[in-house]
């Protein structure tokens, strides 16, 4: 079964791969569900992509907690 996913909104990207695949944080909808939080590797074409992790807004705010303590 072909997974099916929109990205409702590109929100950035923290790099870029030498071939050009790009790590980004995006807005996407999987199999026509709720959009969620999104980072993961993609083609230049967004055709393909690799394994990433979803995130929902709650957990996406408490990840924004998390960093913003850090002392880095």
């Amino acid at each position: 079964m072909a997974i099916k996913y929109e990205i409702i909104k590109k929100l950035g990207t923290l790099s870029t791969s030498t071939k050009g695949w790009k790590k980004d944080f995006n807005l996407v909808s999987w199999n026509e569900r709720e959009a969620k939080f999104d980072l993961r590797e993609w083609s230049d074409d967004y055709s393909k992509m690799s394994k990433g992790i979803t995130l929902t807004k709650e957990e996406v705010l408490e990840l924004k907690e998390i960093l913003n303590n850090l002392d880095i």
